[in-house]
């Protein structure tokens, strides 16, 4: 299967397509000008979905993300390299070297340790090295036009703002700013900036009241510090389905939104690579 044998319902692309479009309208009501990221969380849907967005929203969806790194892996495989993947589930170390040998695997959102980042740096740089070598005036790169080149993974240290022990991420203070510099002394990554998940309740409590997060507080403070121990801009990566007009009201310049695009997710034992 490739993604042009990949079939459309027609229905289901429009509903995807109206669904994103709101989303879209509804940040831009609150980001005051600024251009905030709209990660489209794709977990468990088909990879038709997925297709179905970068063809028919106007423009075209390309920044997409997966919370296992087997169907990220899978769906990479399937559809175009024009496809700009996130991985924000939680990353173990075991994941680091088949993430980092994506070609258009565009950011890392979930790095919570300095082993993890190692990790990512080593098997990216190894990957980078061997794309080159493989690349010569005389066999083109495997890229397109349309998508250049791999290069650096982008990288979003994790922070657990809420304190929560099932939550991943690294604690706020001198933890975070460790990795942080960590993050930005490997030579294959690049810090994008700081994520947090935060507390569900908190989220919907303050969606609610119209009241700051105060995990979003939390982060934006992080943020500060961190970008003026390394002397350069950071962004925030905050806000999912359920408060991402908070969390842009703030200043965030990511949001991840899954279910209000897409619906209900089926089990994970029952989801479909593609339709």
């Amino acid at each position: 299967m490739t993604d042009t044998e990949m079939k459309l319902d027609p229905q289901r692309a429009a509903a995807l397509v109206s669904q994103i479009t709101s989303v879209r309208q509804r940040i831009a009501a609150v980001a005051n000008g600024r251009d905030v990221r709209l990660v489209a969380v794709s977990k468990l849907k088909p990879a038709n979905d997925i297709l179905a967005l970068m063809q028919q929203a106007s423009p075209p969806q390309l920044h997409f993300g997966e919370n296992y790194a087997q169907e990220l892996s899978q769906k990479a495989e399937l559809l175009p390299r024009s496809v700009q993947w996130h991985f924000i589930g939680g990353l173990q170390s075991g994941h680091c070297k088949n993430l980092a040998k994506i070609p258009n695997l565009w950011c890392v959102s979930s790095v919570d340790t300095e082993k993890k980042a190692q990790l990512l740096d080593k098997h990216r740089g190894e990957f980078l090295s061997s794309f080159t070598s493989a690349t010569t005036p005389s066999t083109p790169s495997p890229s397109s036009p349309s998508s250049p080149p791999p290069g650096k993974l982008n990288i979003h240290v994790q922070v657990n703002t809420s304190s929560e022990p099932t939550k991943s991420g690294c604690s706020p203070g001198a933890a975070t700013i460790a990795l942080c510099r960590a993050v930005e002394a490997a030579p294959n990554l690049h810090l994008l900036g700081l994520m947090t998940i935060g507390a569900i309740a908190r989220s919907v409590a303050t969606t609610e009241a119209g009241d700051e997060n105060e995990d979003f507080v939390v982060l934006r403070e992080q943020r500060d510090l961190v970008a003026k121990e390394l002397g350069r801009e950071l962004e925030l990566s905050m806000g999912m389905s359920e408060d991402f007009e908070g969390a842009v009201a703030m200043g965030s310049g990511e949001v991840r939104v899954g279910s209000t695009i897409f619906g209900t997710r089926p089990p994970k034992g029952e989801a479909k690579l593609w339709e």
